[in-house]
Parts: C-alpha cells; structure tokens; sequence
C-alpha cells in the first residue's frame, strides 16, 4: 500500500511519459482528482477520465499529451511538499517556476489551484508539486 497518494501519481505519470504511454492509471482520491483537473486547465494533459475497479475505490485514467515531434507536455514533475516535511507557503512567497513557464500546484481552501491562480486570488496554501 502507497502511503502517499501524490507521490504515485505524479511517478506513475511520469513513467508513463518515459514509455510514451497514452495514458497513466491513478488510484482515485479528492487530491489527485484535484491535482488531474488542475493538469487540465493548464494543458498538461489531454484529459482524464474516473473508472470503476473490482476494488471499490476506482481509478483516474489520466490521457497524456505529446508534442508533434513525440515529446511529453510534462518535461518535469517534481513532489515539493512531502509527508514528512510539509511545506506552505504565503501569497508573497509562491516560487515562480521557470520564470512564469511553468507551475507549481498549490492546495488551499478554496481547493487545488495553480500559483498564478493563487496570487490572484490572494490565498496561500501547502504546495504540492511543480510541473514544467
């Protein structure tokens, strides 16, 4: 069993980047759901799907983007907050990832939101990952 939901996704979805997969099995949960509609807004992925598993607990079937020449969207996804060392971050002090050309995911109250999101909403929060 996974002790961190997050870290598996983004490992499985970058794995499945590297094999040049059409699209990366997720286990379900609200934060990777949050985390897969956040990678969809921005581009980073095509789309993704909730699917039923002999579980219960189901899956996201996330569909991967490439470019014309066969590159993954996401060069790079990186966990920065982690289970034991949580990291937060005020409005003031959200990193701004390869000067504006990439994001970093940030969970607050109002939920699973983008930096740029963030600042412009005026909410800080726990950053999760960034992705370039």
């Amino acid at each position: 069993m996974h002790s961190d939901p997050i870290a598996d996704m983004l490992t499985r979805i970058r794995n499945a980047g590297k094999a040049r997969l059409n699209y990366a099995n997720i286990k379900k949960s609200k934060i990777c759901h949050g985390i897969a509609k956040v990678l969809q807004n921005e581009g980073y992925i095509t789309g993704f799907e909730l699917m039923d598993d002999a579980t219960g607990q189901g899956f996201i079937r996330v569909e991967l983007k490439y470019t014309i020449d066969g590159m993954p969207a996401i060069t790079e996804i990186k966990r920065i907050s982690k289970t034991g060392r949580r990291l937060y971050c005020s409005v003031d002090k959200l990193p701004h990832i390869m000067n504006g050309m990439g994001i970093a995911i940030v969970t607050t109250n109002k939920g699973v939101m983008t930096d740029g999101q963030c600042r412009k909403d005026n909410v800080s929060g726990e950053i999760l990952c960034t992705v370039c």
